[in-house]
């Protein structure tokens, strides 16, 4: 299993979790990415935080949504809400993308089901998130789980597949690069 760690700055605050005990985690877990997400903050507290990870951990650092602040990690993650907040054409959201992000970024986006893993394979991506696998405490707004179906929808993507949605450690797929934990890696 490869560890993509989900620093989800909502849930480090119900759970009492300060962000350095969660970076500590996330690297003796050996996350190979972390993705920190910040649904209500602004701008210059994601900036701040950022910052702060850059110097506790040299892996990979993405960014939820934030891709003003791409100057400060290694690349960006969009859910197809904030795709469509770019441009209604997916495709030409990510293409609008890539220009403000650059080549030598990490670009990753959500997807749901076969259709847009499908459509992500048409799109200049390094990686797609799918999910859900399971329920999370991490999204309140799931309407649907892929369960088993999940690594079956994977196979048909060209790009590195992370796992994400209630992804736990043990779990085991056959066509999926990374599992995405948030809250699994909280004690």
């Amino acid at each position: 299993m490869r560890l993509y760690a989900l620093c989800d700055q909502g849930l480090l605050d119900r759970r009492g979790v300060l962000l350095e005990e969660y970076i500590r985690i996330a690297k003796e877990q050996n996350a190979e990415i972390i993705q920190y997400r910040n649904k209500s903050a602004d701008i210059a507290f994601v900036k701040q935080q950022l910052i702060k990870i850059r110097k506790l951990y040299s892996g990979f650092l993405i960014v939820n949504d934030t891709y003003e602040l791409i100057d400060f990690c290694d690349g960006v993650h969009v859910g197809q809400d904030d795709l469509r907040a770019i441009d209604t054409d997916p495709l030409k959201a990510v293409k609008i993308l890539r220009d403000v992000i650059k080549r030598d970024k990490i670009l990753g986006i959500s997807t749901h089901n076969k259709e847009e893993v499908l459509q992500a394979n048409e799109m200049e991506l390094n990686y797609i998130g799918l999910g859900a696998y399971r329920e999370t405490e991490t999204k309140n707004n799931i309407s649907t789980t892929l369960g088993e179906k999940l690594d079956e929808i994977a196979s048909y993507s060209k790009h590195f597949v992370a796992a994400i949605g209630g992804v736990k450690k043990n779990d085991n797929f056959s066509h999926v690069t990374y599992h995405v934990i948030g809250s699994g890696l909280i004690p």
